[in-house]
């Protein structure tokens, strides 16, 4: 993973001195909320609706044991002894007090780590598969990549105070793991008819009260020209994306209003102004960036050791059929580590729970763990005689539910229970369905179905794309919940459709429940999927399963 130079230190450390002062001046009434906001947005800290909340970026989702022990000290001296991961690979703090700030970022720093731009009308943290450097099916690894383009971005003098975020994805699989169809940009690793090496670029992509699919800008950018491409997208979005109102100050609103052939036909014309600008220092750069991702020498030898497990110990079975992934070596494994255990907070973990996982990583793991969009931590390289040991420890401490990729498996957003802007809860409804669907004891049954969980339109919890997706609303001051089905955050991603009206607090579970049963009682083969089912059949059969003709329903 990518180490901190001089420079980096030199930069984080003015850049923490410079908030410790302004969050002084805020304490002692210097500064007013509203001077003080535009400031503490910029270094990741937010008023939320019970205390202020500080967002800590993980890049790409990369961590190391060393920093992940610091993200459970934060959360042990500072907070409230958890940390919350998020669908942006980022790790909040929901408890902090706003003259301890300063001090927690400093500790941050001290194993290369901060808040900055995980808030604020910025580029933000750049995110990536999570797979990233351990999958089979990757071309090369991308958080190099992605690492350009977050020195990149970071302070960018013409990026800082643009109409609104920008999101930025990069993968390079052939599954796409990144969600990289909803992000603003997305880099798709590629290789064209000659073998070589490139890059796909997607625009306009993105959720909230207004969901689009990501489209193709260009099907090929060589190497050289990536950086500069990209500066010269987010430069045509930044001059030509609407500031009138906010709710359309995003490149896909742009995307839709001009039409995909002007953005390409601006996007060149800038580009031909910004290329020659670029003297190759971003790809010295970057060489010297890639020798920060060597994978470790991955150790050899047999996997007697897994075998016998996974034949003689059927719990450690269940959960290696659910939590494994194949590795680009043979004799490892990558390790899911699911942390929505039934009736847990989705994404949740305790400072022990992180001290656990950095000690695995360190142990087993070559020191190495990815954060999932999907709120999920993963040890990328693990020998596969390892994984009973592993096993074991992670049962001791509450870590080995077997169930990524099932319906318990939820993303979900904070909700209403920590967010200002949450009006419905989020949190108590994914408990309740994990909760539920275990004492049925249907959730292997059931396979892979994906429930996403959002609690207000910004659709932090991604609920466009989930096989089942709820919004929580407000309705008149009561807590209104709309289903979609259909959606996909994969390489054939799609936005859900709505299924009809709302549903209140207290029926949304049995609502999903009887969408789940349905699909079980029609489904031609136990392999279908739910979204292979709703593809073949449509909506139909789900609708009248969730609104019979005898019930009425409001709006």
């Amino acid at each position: 993973m990518y180490k901190y130079n001089d420079f980096d230190t030199a930069f984080l450390e003015e850049r923490n001195r410079q908030f410790r002062a302004q969050v002084e001046r805020r304490i002692d009434g210097s500064l007013t909320e509203d001077e003080f906001k535009p400031l503490r947005l910029m270094n990741g800290l937010y008023l939320q609706l019970h205390a202020y909340m500080l967002r800590v970026a993980i890049p790409y989702g990369t961590l190391s044991a060393n920093q992940m022990r610091q993200l459970a000290l934060l959360a042990e001296k500072w907070d409230k002894g958890y940390g919350h991961f998020t669908t942006r690979q980022n790790i909040q703090y929901n408890w902090p007090k706003l003259k301890d700030v300063p001090d927690m970022l400093d500790a941050l720093a001290e194993v290369n780590l901060h808040a900055i731009q995980t808030s604020g009308n910025t580029i933000r943290n750049v995110t990536a598969d999570h797979f990233a450097g351990a999958a089979a099916d990757e071309i090369e690894d991308p958080r190099p990549i992605a690492e350009l383009i977050r020195q990149w971005s970071t302070d960018h003098p013409e990026f800082q105070f643009m109409g609104r975020k920008f999101k930025i994805a990069v993968s390079a699989g052939e599954k796409d793991r990144a969600v990289l169809k909803a992000h603003d940009l997305a880099v798709r690793i590629v290789r064209n008819d000659a073998g070589e090496t490139g890059y796909q670029i997607l625009v306009g992509g993105g959720l909230g009260r207004t969901p689009m699919i990501g489209k193709v800008l260009n099907d090929f950018v060589r190497q050289d020209d990536l950086l500069p491409y990209i500066e010269s997208v987010v430069s045509v979005w930044n001059q030509h994306g609407r500031r009138d109102n906010k709710y359309k100050a995003r490149i896909k609103i742009t995307v839709h209003e001009l039409g995909l052939d002007k953005i390409r036909e601006l996007t060149e014309e800038r580009f031909a102004l910004v290329r020659p600008t670029f003297g190759g220092a971003d790809l010295a750069l970057f060489e010297e960036i890639k020798a920060h991702f060597a994978n470790p020498a991955f150790r050899s030898g047999g996997t007697d050791a897994y075998e016998a497990a996974y034949q003689t110990d059927p719990v450690f079975r269940a959960w290696a059929d659910t939590n494994l992934t194949a590795h680009k070596a043979a004799n490892h494994s990558i390790v899911t580590i699911s942390i929505k255990a039934h009736g847990q907070t989705p994404g949740d973990a305790t400072a022990e729970q992180m001290r656990v996982m950095a000690d695995l990583a360190e142990e087993y793991g070559y020191g190495e763990l990815r954060i999932s969009h999907e709120q999920n931590v993963i040890l990328p390289h693990v020998h596969q005689n390892d994984l009973p040991a592993i096993h074991a420890r992670l049962k001791e401490h509450g870590l080995a539910t077997a169930n990524i990729g099932l319906i318990s498996d939820i993303i979900a957003c904070p909700g209403m229970d920590y967010c200002a802007l949450a009006t419905a809860r989020s949190i108590p409804v994914a408990q309740e369905i994990a909760t539920r669907f275990d004492d049925l004891k249907l959730e292997h049954d059931v396979g892979h179905l994906q429930i996403k969980i959002s609690g207000c339109i910004n659709a932090c919890g991604h609920h466009h794309v989930g096989h089942i997706g709820i919004l929580g609303l407000d309705r008149a001051g009561v807590e209104n919940y709309q289903i979609t089905l259909g959606g996909d955050a994969t390489e054939t991603a799609a936005i859900g459709t709505r299924t009809g009206p709302g549903f209140a607090y207290d029926e949304i579970v049995p609502a999903v429940e009887r969408i789940v049963l349905t699909y079980l009682d029609i489904r031609e083969t136990e392999e279908e999927t739910f979204l292979e089912t709703y593809r073949r059949v449509g909506m139909d059969p789900f609708k009248a399963a969730l609104y019979p003709a005898s019930e009425k329903k409001v709006a």
